[in-house]
């Protein structure tokens, strides 16, 4: 009898628990476009592929965003994820636990990458000459 009971009670919880989270999904994803195309990026220093590429994320907030092409200049930025109303609790709640079905929140970023420029041979010898210049007055200050 206490086992027939105890089964009883673990199928009237298990069971409503089960069903609730059979409810609700949220899919996230962010898609990043580079022109040109076929760039790599790197999001938070993992490599997450060749542009267009996308990726499914579960926090937003700032995210560090690198990219690089041969022949185009370096992209070193942050990007800042907004988090929708609606990904506030009690609507948090209802989205995620409640809602009958998928709901998406897709985001995209578009980054235009420049062509990179090499520089002349006078430039590096004047960058050069101030990074000289530079060491030395520093070397100076700290005798």
């Amino acid at each position: 009898m206490k086992t027939h009971l105890h089964s009883k009670m673990i199928r009237g919880f298990l069971l409503p628990a089960a069903v609730v989270f059979l409810f609700g999904c949220v899919e996230r994803r962010l898609t990043i476009i580079t022109e040109p195309p076929e760039a790599v990026v790197w999001l938070n220093d993992e490599e997450i592929g060749t542009t267009p590429v996308t990726v499914g994320f579960n926090w937003y907030g700032d995210y560090k965003v690198r990219i690089e092409k041969e022949g185009c200049e370096i992209v070193n930025t942050h990007r800042e994820m907004k988090r929708p109303l609606e990904d506030y609790f009690p609507a948090d709640f209802f989205a995620e636990v409640l809602w009958p079905g998928t709901i998406r929140r897709d985001i995209a970023w578009s980054f235009d990458l420049k062509p990179a420029v090499n520089p002349s041979a006078e430039q590096l010898l004047e960058q050069s000459a101030a990074f000289i210049e530079k060491a030395q007055q520093e070397l100076q200050e700290n005798r």
